[in-house]
């Protein structure tokens, strides 16, 4: 079976290949802002996020990627949360002048005793770059979505826009602006003289809302409609779709309550892998290569989810140019280094003097090859093709009873506060402390409890009366005031 795992943190892949093998990377790196401190969410200010915060966010992104291709990286990678540059300058990036710049020095130095007002002009991308570089990770193309600061027609300001890092040649770059999301970002590529047409996404938030599914439709119309003049020019165009969809793989049967989801029914994003190879079907979502079980990126609410996605086209399963390498999907959880003791996403954290974490989000990753057959009317063959399951639950959800952390599996001595805990779901039984507001005393401390939902705020405060609080939260901080956040009914004992 031509597949690729990971091993001890290492990407194992078959030499058996033909043609110019090459792997994706889709990768939600959750809000890398630059050094220049000026930044539209308050918790990049100056005052809470330093040089050192970047070096520390830039380093980890760096270390992520170097566990791809023996320690070289991944050829393209399809970025989500890059921060729009608020101080840009007169003319774009030039990249490749800038690593020719600063290439007697290292992104530790620069950021650190060697800083100048310079490089605190440089984009969060040219900063992570340079960390690429240092790691041993050379060669990229900097492509971005184009967004621009200040308030868009939808009344928004762009705080964060996707970007691209390739080592092919990029042939044409578009960028398409959406309704309430940034720029999708569409890049041509030439790989080994075969065009790949690649697409950068980050939809609009909030999967489980229909208020905001009718954003994402129209995310959705705007990527359905450039993908439809490509197909309609060659049917079998060679097209990746990549990115932070704020969609799950299975959105129509998870929500059922929506009458109409933007990457199920507009889109057309769908798990029968066979059906690309007729008319009716463009587009193939790569999360069904994997078992249920195993089909989560992210966690909310103790569940797990597979907002980031990989979709491709009929015309990487033809015999012509470029193929996507059957069942090479997966996600890009490295224990001990982006996935803690539980599996879960070790995110980002901004507390303390450099911060620390990665993402609220694992990468998700896939193979391709190229093909000199010529034959785009002939098809792969597929050693276990993919159908359609039935499985509503998202996938790799599990039981929140079971995955939360208790009083027994705390370590003693730990400090909950030092920011390695934060986002965790705890299972919180504790007295309940005197105050305007509900606060329990739990694992050694006090902590305030919150809900967003007026009904779960009620039914805490019950418990607040009878003095004593059990109930799963999610350990945060708010203003420097550390709390469980109480996300649902269910978690209310």
């Amino acid at each position: 079976m031509n597949t690729w795992k990971f091993v001890m943190g290492l990407l194992v892949v078959p030499a058996m290949l033909a043609g110019r093998p090459f792997t994706v990377v889709a990768y939600n790196v959750e809000n890398l802002h630059d050094a220049d401190g000026v930044a539209i969410y308050d918790d990049y200010q100056p005052a809470v996020y330093t040089r050192a915060h970047a070096l520390t966010k830039v380093n980890n992104i760096a270390t992520v990627l170097a566990k791809f291709g023996d320690g070289k990286g991944p050829e393209i990678v399809l970025f989500q949360e890059i921060e729009v540059d608020q101080t840009p300058g007169k003319s774009p990036p030039d990249y490749a002048a800038i690593l020719k710049r600063y290439a007697g020095t290292n992104i530790d130095r620069m950021l650190g005793a060697d800083f100048t007002p310079e490089i605190g002009d440089l984009p969060a991308e040219a900063l992570l770059l340079k960390s690429c570089v240092d790691h041993g990770l050379g060669d990229y193309t900097v492509v971005t979505g184009g967004d621009l600061p200040g308030a868009y027609a939808d009344g928004n300001r762009r705080a964060i826009k996707t970007v691209v890092f390739t080592r092919f040649p990029v042939k044409a770059v578009h960028t398409y602006p959406t309704l309430n999301a940034r720029n999708i970002l569409e890049v041509e590529l030439e790989v080994d003289g075969y065009p790949l047409t690649v697409f950068d996404n980050h939809w609009k938030s909030g999967a489980g809302d229909p208020k905001t599914e009718e954003f994402r439709i129209e995310n959705a119309r705007t990527l359905k409609c450039r993908v439809d003049e490509l197909l309609k020019a060659d049917p079998n165009a060679d097209i990746i779709i990549g990115g932070d969809l704020n969609s799950h793989y299975n959105q129509k049967r998870r929500y059922r309550a929506m009458k109409q989801t933007g990457i199920n029914d507009i889109l057309g994003s769908q798990g029968n892998e066979l059906a690309v190879r007729g008319p009716a079907k463009d587009l193939y979502n790569l999360w069904f290569e994997l078992p249920p079980k195993d089909r989560g990126s992210d966690t909310f609410k103790g569940q797990w989810g597979t907002l980031m996605n990989l979709i491709v086209s009929r015309g990487l399963y033809d015999m012509r140019g470029v193929q996507y390498v059957d069942n090479s999907f997966g996600v890009a959880k490295f224990p001990g280094l982006n996935a803690d003791a539980s599996g879960r996403p070790v995110r980002w954290n901004g507390k303390g003097p450099a911060g620390a974490g990665f993402s609220d989000h694992f990468p998700i990753c896939a193979r391709f090859t190229t093909v000199a057959d010529n034959q785009p009317g002939k098809f792969m063959p597929l050693q276990r093709a993919a159908g359609v399951d039935d499985d509503s639950s998202g996938g790799n959800n599990g039981d929140f009873k079971t995955t939360a952390i208790t009083a027994e599996k705390i370590p003693a001595g730990a400090n909950l506060r030092d920011g390695t805990w934060s986002g965790k779901l705890f299972f919180v039984e504790g007295k309940a402390v005197e105050n305007r507001y509900p606060k329990v005393s739990a694992f050694g401390d006090v902590y305030d409890v919150y809900s967003p939902d007026k009904e779960i705020r009620d039914a805490v405060a019950a418990q607040k009366a009878g003095g004593q609080f059990k109930f799963y939260g999610e350990l945060g901080q708010y203003k420097d005031r550390w709390q469980f956040v109480v996300q649902s009914m269910e978690w209310v004992k």
